[in-house]
Formats: C-alpha cells, structure tokens, sequence
C-alpha cells in the first residue's frame, strides 16, 4: 500500500464517529507504517473529510480533539 495515499476511505467511518485509536490503527494496518505516521494520515483525512462532509461530524473540532493526547 502506498503511504501517499493517506489511506483514503479506509477509517472515514471511524473518523466520523470520532474513534480516534480505532481510525489510527486502521490506517496503520493499511498503510503498514509506523505510529505517527498513521497518526498524521489520520488527522489529513479527518481535515478532509471536516472540509468535504461537514455535516456528517456531531461536534466541533475542538470537542472532536478534546480528550485525545498524543
């Protein structure tokens, strides 16, 4: 799998529903790299999807990030 794609369409689910470690580790699993780099291939697909599909996230982005630590 190519790394450049970001994992497009893989952890939009997770993503929406704002399972952050659940989207992660499908994105890590896709891709087979390492943590943060599916880690920065989530947050470019959640910017994405954030500008594509707005209405399909139920919080804003700062209560969607709140409790998340990296």
């Amino acid at each position: 799998m190519d790394p450049e794609d970001g994992g497009t369409g893989v952890a939009d689910d997770e993503i929406i529903a704002g399972r952050i470690l659940l989207g992660v580790k499908a994105l890590r699993d896709h891709l087979g790299c390492s943590l943060h780099e599916a880690l920065d291939a989530y947050s470019t697909r959640y910017e994405q999807l954030r500008r594509e599909r707005p209405a399909d996230f139920s919080s804003s982005h700062e209560d969607y990030w709140k409790n998340f630590h990296s």
